[in-house]
């Protein structure tokens, strides 16, 4: 049975917010595993990146749960998942099959590269989070988006 035609926006919403939730997920569990603080590490970057629209001032507001950072860093976290994920979908649906997860890994290795080199000339201050951990979640999210977009391509099967 054919699946239902998706539509091009669509499937960039339901991939982009699924890799983007994998990735973060994949990221908690790098920091746990590592002894790092999970919830502190959480709120810093929550910090990071809603300072990006909030500005530089909010990296060091000091509530403990900044709702509206919270909330601006998770639109913008999921905004951009959607945009990767709707750049992604061309590649990931010629790329030949076996070729799916090493096609994401590489397509995350790329979007870590323009998130955490390029765009850090624009905010400096997430040079702070370069490393195995933010590598991992790009590498996650990557092949996640691949092979979202290859599930929902309109001539994939469900058996």
């Amino acid at each position: 049975m054919a699946v239902t035609k998706w539509s091009a926006p669509l499937v960039a919403m339901l991939v982009g917010c699924m890799a983007g939730s994998l990735a973060t997920v994949a990221q908690m569990a790098w920091w746990w595993l590592a002894g790092m603080p999970v919830l502190v590490t959480l709120l810093r970057d929550t910090r990071l990146t809603a300072a990006i629209v909030l500005g530089r001032e909010v990296l060091t507001e000091s509530s403990a749960w900044p709702w509206r950072l919270l909330l601006a860093a998770t639109l913008i976290h999921f905004a951009l998942s959607i945009a990767y994920a709707a750049l992604a979908r061309g590649l990931a649906l010629k790329v030949r099959r076996r070729l799916v997860l090493p096609g994401g890994a590489l397509y995350g290795l790329v979007i870590y590269a323009v998130n955490l080199y390029g765009f850090t000339a624009l905010f400096p201050w997430f040079v702070v989070s370069r490393g195995g951990a933010t590598l991992f979640a790009h590498l996650v999210f990557g092949i996640s988006v691949f092979v979202g977009i290859r599930l929902l391509r309109p001539d994939a099967s469900v058996r």
